[in-house]
Parts: structure tokens; C-alpha cells; sequence
């Protein structure tokens, strides 16, 4: 497909180089806030997100005359830190092939492993050709700079058919989800463990009452600086924990810039001593939440109690999320002590497109074989979830994100 001369493709080094305004209208009809063209900008501006911590921005933009009809949020790697989607055998071939790996395209929402990624388009475009016309365009920037490949993460299910039918290779990975299948109380979302766990859930529970330890949400004008400024040193002090494994990505700065412009976006889960002021917390989580969705991201602690992670990051979320009708409850990346607290396994797919050959065989003809052990666990997970008997937790979502056959699944 060749570019009509009606339109005009642009990269840019950084988002500010896109009008706020035009980039939201394609973005505003998903409730993606981590796609949002303030969440993104505060990334770069914080300096969290950056040429040198690995992550050059590189978005392609497609406009007529002076309207933005289409916007592909893309990042040039020199890593794969911050991605969630782990793809050292790829590195490794490519050694073993004297193949360099990095840099890489990469597009995703930085160090945020959502479910939602896209190219987003005006309406009335045609996604199919749209989408095909920008991958061409990214294959020959990619030809053009000598990249062994381009890979799209934790893509968009009702997108992932376009860019798979335009050429995209499928690999499945899993991430956790807790479903709300019209819950009215707490109560209710115990009800669905077997007895042993909702035991469990309930002892976890008490001893952080029984330590004098109360949970306070805070969303929307509750949500001040100097609050978000605290979040940041128990992410950091969290990370440092943690030592090289920590994925400390976010500056101060970002919390400073989540304060002025994301607050309607944040929920902070505040941990303090009853009776005790909320706003001097002795440990917080941050939660993201828009429309029916809410996404775990951040915590930390300066108290060593136990169960208290568990309260914070996930009981008094769910609590919470009950109470305003929330859907779903994306914690976010790993964690097998998720799932016993009914986040269920599911699948979701990455896309790929590689430019070398040989590299481009032997991967392709992993991937069916890949996808398929893929499936097995994520169903092998859930059956030993621990569920009253005959509940089946988000029924169907183990299945293949997509039923295309592009994706050799």
C-alpha cells in the first residue's frame, strides 16, 4: 500500500511534539488511561522514560492536512527491562546467530504491563487499512535502521485481527485478572472460595486489624502532593528492596506530574493506625482506575507486618472496587500468590515482525508449539484455583485472546 498524497506520515522524538488536544481525541473513546497523552508526556518530561534509561520515544503519527487521523506510541529499546513480556531466547538466538538483538521497536505503554495497546485512529478511518499502512511504514523504518525487529505488547484483542491479518505474528504470554460478576459486598466475593480459603482470606485479614491497622481509600481532590510525593518513597524504598531486580523506573518528578495532571485517574490505598491520619500513612499502594477498570501499580511499606501487602494491594482494592462497580482488577505483572486470591490466569498476546529471515523462520515455526504449552498452563493454573466447586471464574478466558488463524495458534 502505497501513502496517498493526501496524507502525510511524521516520527517524533517526543510526544510534546503532538497537539494534547488531537492525540486525546483518538485515545478518549478507551478508557486507557496509561495511553492518555498526559500519562505518556509525564513518562518523558519526568525523565522517566528517556533516551538514556533505554527507552528513545519514536511515535508515528499519520495526518490529512492539519488532522490527526492515526497515532502508533512507539519506543526505540536498548533493553527489554520494564516490558513484562520476557524475551531473552529471542536475544539469545540472535546472539547465537550473529544477529544484534538491540535496539529494538517496541511499542507499549512504558513500564505499565496493561492490557489495551493499539494504533488509535480517527472516526470514520478504516482500521484495516489504516493499520496495514502503518506497519509498512514501521517495516521500512525498520528496514531503513538496520532493526532485527518490531513488537507490539499486551495488545488490544479487538485490534490484534488487523495487524495479524496485515502480517504480525502472534505469541501468547498470561497475566492475572479478578472479574466482578456482580459481587454486592466483600462477603460475596469470599463467598466463591472453597472454606479452607475464605478461612485463610479471613485470618489474613484480622491480623492487620488486630495491629491497629486500618485501610483509608483516597481518589480524586483527596489525592494531594505531598501525598504522591510520599507514594514515591515507598515505591523507591520498595525497589531498593529489591536490590537489581527492583524496576525502579519512576522519578519523583512522574509522582509530581501525576499530581497535577493524573489525579482523577489515581486511587491510593492508605495504611495507618485507626484513628490516625490518613495522610501520614505508614504504608500505600497506588491503583489506577477509569470507567469500569481498576489496575494495581505501586506500593510500599515502612511497617514489616505480615499480610499487610495483601491488605493493601489487594482486599481493600477489591473492597473497594465492589463498592463502586468496578469490573475488573488487573494487579498487574507476576505473582502466583495472586491467584489464591482470585485473580485467574489468562492469556493475552503480544504481536511480532521480524526482518531477518533466518531469525524470522526458526521463531515462527517455535511459536505454534510455544502458544499451545502456553493454553495448557493458563488452564492447569486455573484448575487448581481455589474455588467453590461448580464456580468457573471468567468463563471462556482461556481460550485464545483471538480466533484469527494469522496468529498459528
Amino acid at each position: 500500500m502505497t501513502l496517498d498524497s493526501a496524507l502525510e506520515a511524521r516520527w517524533h522524538r517526543q510526544l510534546a511534539e503532538i497537539p494534547q488536544q488531537q492525540w486525546d481525541q483518538l485515545v478518549q473513546q478507551f478508557e486507557l488511561p496509561f495511553y492518555r497523552w498526559h500519562w505518556l508526556e509525564a513518562l518523558e518530561r519526568s525523565g522517566s522514560i528517556e533516551s538514556k534509561q533505554g527507552w528513545q520515544p519514536c511515535h508515528l503519527s499519520l495526518w490529512r492536512a492539519d488532522a490527526l487521523i492515526a497515532v502508533a506510541p512507539l519506543y526505540l529499546k536498548g533493553h527489554s527491562y520494564g516490558e513484562f513480556v520476557f524475551d531473552q531466547s529471542f536475544a539469545q538466538l540472535a546472539g547465537q546467530l550473529g544477529l544484534a538483538y538491540y535496539p529494538k521497536l517496541v511499542g507499549m505503554s512504558p513500564v505499565s504491563p496493561v492490557l489495551g495497546y493499539r494504533f488509535f485512529f480517527a472516526s470514520g478511518e478504516n482500521p484495516q487499512e489504516l493499520t496495514t499502512l502503518l506497519l509498512e511504514l514501521i517495516d521500512r523504518f525498520c528496514e531503513r535502521n538496520k532493526l532485527l525487529s518490531c513488537n507490539f505488547l499486551y495488545v488490544d484483542p479487538n485490534w490484534q485481527p488487523y495487524a495479524e491479518a496485515a502480517g504480525c505474528s502472534s505469541w501468547l504470554n498470561q497475566q492475572s485478572l479478578w472479574s466482578n460478576p456482580g459481587y454486592k459486598d466483600f462477603n460475596g466475593y469470599l463467598a466463591g472460595f472453597n472454606a479452607n480459603q475464605r478461612r485463610n482470606i479471613k485470618r489474613e485479614r484480622r491480623a492487620v486489624a488486630a495491629a491497629g491497622i486500618v485501610i483509608t481509600p483516597l481518589s480524586g481532590d483527596a489525592i494531594t502532593l505531598p501525598l504522591l510525593q510520599r507514594m514515591h518513597r515507598f515505591y523507591e524504598d520498595h525497589c531498593r528492596r529489591w536490590g537489581m531486580w527492583g524496576s525502579k523506573y519512576l522519578t519523583e518528578d512522574f509522582f509530581i506530574l501525576a499530581a497535577q495532571q493524573l489525579s482523577e485517574y489515581l486511587v491510593l490505598f492508605s495504611a495507618h493506625p485507626q484513628e490516625a491520619d490518613p495522610y501520614k500513612p505508614l504504608a500505600m499502594s497506588l491503583c489506577v482506575r477509569e470507567g469500569n477498570s481498576l489496575w494495581g501499580r505501586y506500593w510500599g511499606s515502612d511497617l514489616e507486618l505480615e499480610n499487610l501487602h495483601f491488605e493493601v494491594c489487594y482486599y481493600a482494592p477489591i473492597e473497594w472496587a465492589i463498592a463502586e462497580g468496578i469490573q475488573q482488577f488487573d494487579p498487574g505483572a507476576g505473582g502466583s500468590h495472586k491467584r489464591r486470591r482470585g485473580f485467574v490466569a489468562r492469556p493475552h498476546a503480544s504481536l511480532h515482525r521480524w526482518y531477518e529471515p533466518q531469525f524470522a523462520g526458526l521463531i515462527k515455526r517455535w511459536l505454534p508449539l510455544a502458544n499451545g504449552q502456553q493454553l495448557q498452563e493458563v488452564e492447569a493454573i486455573n484448575a487448581e484455583l481455589p474455588f467453590s466447586a461448580g464456580l468457573i471464574p471468567l468463563q471462556g478466558q482461556n481460550r485464545p485472546i483471538s480466533n484469527s488463524s494469522h496468529g498459528n495458534i
